[in-house]
């Protein structure tokens, strides 16, 4: 294998025994986009919730005021979360403390997600959806952006 100094890695880096470094930047690359991709579900669902409020989830909801209040902060939050992924693509490889904390914060609504599942029963496909992410896939992300940054691609 060339040296780390062939391949443009930075003094003390070493290339994935496995990939050579254009794979590390098709990798690099590869978790940008789903990042992106997957960044717009919170985006998309918390942009709803904050204009439509729980009438996004129960069409013609008119329900009290503390409930919609409520419904559309942590709606906005879901917005700021898919913001926050959204801004981490760029030297994403770097990122790793912000994404894991981004991912611990996913994680803790699923938890409380399938709390009202085993207490209430399954909610709609949406929301099945939701926690499928939210407990399966932002957590893989996570596993993925952290062996990215491990070995870095070239920059």
């Amino acid at each position: 294998m060339a040296p780390a100094a062939e391949l443009g890695l930075d003094a003390g880096m070493t290339p994935h025994p496995r990939l050579p470094a254009i794979g590390l930047l098709a990798n690099r690359r590869a978790l940008q986009i789903t990042v992106a991709i997957g960044g717009l579900v919170p985006v998309a669902a918390g942009l709803a919730g904050v204009l439509l409020g729980p009438a996004m989830v129960q069409h013609g909801f008119a329900g009290a005021p503390a409930l919609d209040s409520h419904f559309r902060y942590l709606s906005g939050l879901l917005l700021g979360i898919g913001l926050a992924y959204w801004s981490l693509i760029p030297g994403i490889e770097r990122r790793g403390g912000a994404f894991r904390l981004l991912t611990a914060i996913v994680f803790a609504g699923g938890l409380g997600r399938a709390i009202g599942v085993g207490l209430h029963g399954a909610p709609p496909l949406p929301m099945l959806f939701g926690l499928c992410m939210e407990l399966a896939v932002t957590p893989a992300l996570c596993v993925w952006q952290w062996r990215l940054s491990r070995h870095p691609p070239p920059a």
